[in-house]
């Protein structure tokens, strides 16, 4: 394990808490270095379907390469006001969950479902 224990369970929310947050499914388009980060990272396009395509850093560089990316679908979390990262502009929060490292390891869907989907 990295040393870090696992988070502890969040509170209680009600239905319509988790009605607010607005995770979508989208595909990766497009990968780029991302030089700047101060952790190792990737800029990422993600087309979101009706949504359109969004911008994302992640730091998921040591479990994947630019080249597994493209193609794949992964969720976001398409309702957060852009952040600012160093030169570059996030639109979406990719999610991930750690592995027994620390690595991120990316949330997505099997079989593949439409570009712009909401999660439920």
């Amino acid at each position: 394990m990295n040393g870090q224990p696992p988070a502890p369970p969040a509170p209680p929310i009600a239905f319509a808490d988790f009605l607010k947050v607005d995770i979508r499914i989208g595909t990766v388009v497009a990968v780029d270095p991302f030089p700047e980060a101060r952790k190792p990272a990737f800029k990422l396009a993600i087309d979101f379907g009706p949504l359109g395509v969004k911008r994302s850093s992640a730091q998921i560089t040591v479990l994947y390469r630019a080249e597994q990316l493209v193609g794949r679908q992964v969720a976001a979390v398409v309702n957060f006001p852009p952040r600012q990262i160093g030169p570059f502009r996030s639109e979406v929060l990719v999610l991930g969950f750690p592995d027994a490292n620390g690595a991120v390891s990316l949330v997505g869907v099997d079989p593949a479902v439409p570009n712009g989907g909401r999660l439920f």
